[in-house]
Order: structure tokens, then C-alpha cells, then sequence
């Protein structure tokens, strides 16, 4: 198999090399290992890590802190929604049999218009309308 060729920037050949390297620009200077100012920067450097790693794990620890009292708030919340559905039904239904209750029991005044055989049985059936309407209102009271 041949050598793959290699072209850099200005597109002339290179064999082997990756690109070539221009002398253009400031090289920048490896420190040696063994400098003190390379110590300096590495503890430096080292210590920045440090901080900024333990200042990641104490945000993370808040967020996950600030999860947990948001779900127990919102599990709370859900068994409120809950409690609160049933007991509006409970009073739907109440007002529902309460309202086809006052409706079976109010009767229309010209109903009884040459249907009642005498005026007690008149007065009868108007006082009980009265009592139950007075009942409903205390109720509701």
C-alpha cells in the first residue's frame, strides 16, 4: 500500500507529516517540569480545580435538596386536589338533590286552580311549600 499524502494549507506535499509548521507568530515557551514558577502555576491551578469542584457538588447538592421539597410540595398539593375534587362532588350532589328536591316540592300556584276540592285542603298544600322553603333557606344559611 502507498503512503498517504499529505497536503498542507498551500497545498504542496508533505510525506508523512501532518501539517507543516509556519515560524510565522510567537512560539510560546514550554515551562520545564522542574521551574518553580510551573510549580507555582500547577499548585495554583490545582487549587482553582478544587474550589470549582467542590463549588459543583454544593450547587448540586442544594438543586437536588430544592428537588425533594418540591416533589413533597407537590405530592402534598396532589392529595389536597384530590380531597378537594371529592368533596366538591359531595356538595354538587348535595345541591343537586336539594334543588330537584325544592322542584318536586314547589308547585305552581294556578296548579290547584279547580283541582282542590275545598280550601283546607288549599291551605294544606301552601303551608307545606312555605315550611319547606323556610327549611331550605335555613339550610343554606
Amino acid at each position: 500500500m502507498a503512503p498517504r499524502k499529505n497536503y498542507d494549507s498551500s497545498g504542496s506535499e508533505n510525506q508523512g507529516e501532518g501539517r507543516s509548521r509556519s515560524n510565522s507568530g510567537s512560539k510560546r515557551m514550554l515551562p520545564e517540569k522542574e521551574s518553580e514558577d510551573y510549580k507555582k502555576r500547577r499548585e495554583r491551578n490545582n487549587i482553582a480545580v478544587r474550589k470549582s469542584r467542590q463549588l459543583s457538588r454544593m450547587k448540586a447538592k442544594i438543586t437536588q435538596e430544592k428537588v425533594s421539597k418540591l416533589r413533597e410540595e407537590n405530592q402534598k398539593l396532589e392529595q389536597r386536589v384530590q380531597i378537594l375534587s371529592k368533596e366538591l362532588s359531595v356538595l354538587r350532589d348535595l345541591f343537586l338533590s336539594s334543588a330537584e328536591t325544592s322542584a318536586a316540592n314547589s308547585v305552581p300556584e294556578n296548579t290547584f286552580q279547580g283541582k282542590v276540592g275545598n280550601s283546607y285542603e288549599f291551605d294544606q298544600v301552601f303551608e307545606n311549600k312555605a315550611a319547606v322553603q323556610t327549611d331550605h333557606k335555613c339550610s343554606t344559611a
